[in-house]
């Protein structure tokens, strides 16, 4: 999110929106100035450790295209209301289907606006990449946690068993 928002306002964008809780929250008009908040480089140096907290998450998946035209009207209305040529969205196999959906639908009508993708999950386990956002922290919190949880299991004599998360393949617990 900082890094769309720092390369829009390098390039001359005059408004940058954040969408508040995802693509759910954009289906409600729920929109962020984020000039608003991020008036210094301090404030965007924040922002890349907190973009879900700021901004908040969602999990909701875009219906099929056929028998929910209305949805993606929608989507375009709230577009054209606040001039927005284009809209990032970063997140997961989720979020990246939200983007295919959105680009086909747009060029199936004949609609200007574009739509991008920014991969980030800490699964690392969206197709076509080689890493995604969000991997690395997670793994680098991991390896930490099970240091510090290794001495003091060995300190104790004492076993732990560690869960960690991971989607399909389980990258980070690899």
């Amino acid at each position: 999110v900082a890094g769309v928002y720092a390369a829009a306002k390098k390039l001359g964008v005059n408004k940058v929106y954040g969408m508040v809780h995802g693509i759910e929250g954009f289906l409600e008009d729920k929109l962020c100035d984020l000039d608003e908040y991020l008036s210094k480089a301090e404030d965007v140096e924040m922002l890349k450790r907190t973009p879900s907290a700021f901004l908040g998450s969602c999990r909701f998946k875009m219906p099929k295209i056929d028998g929910h035209e209305d949805v993606y009207e929608k989507v375009f209305e709230i577009m054209e209301k606040h001039d927005i040529e284009c809209l990032f969205y970063c997140g997961g196999n989720d979020s990246m289907d939200t983007v295919k959906m959105l680009s086909d639908y747009a060029a199936a009508h004949n609609k200007p606006q574009r739509f991008m993708g920014v991969p980030k999950t800490i699964d690392n386990d969206l197709w076509g990449t080689d890493m995604t956002f969000g991997f690395q922290s997670a793994v680098d919190i991991a390896t930490q946690t099970i240091d510090c949880i290794h001495t003091t299991a060995a300190s104790h004599n004492r076993v732990f068993i560690v869960e960690l998360m991971g989607h399909k393949v389980g990258w980070v617990t690899l």
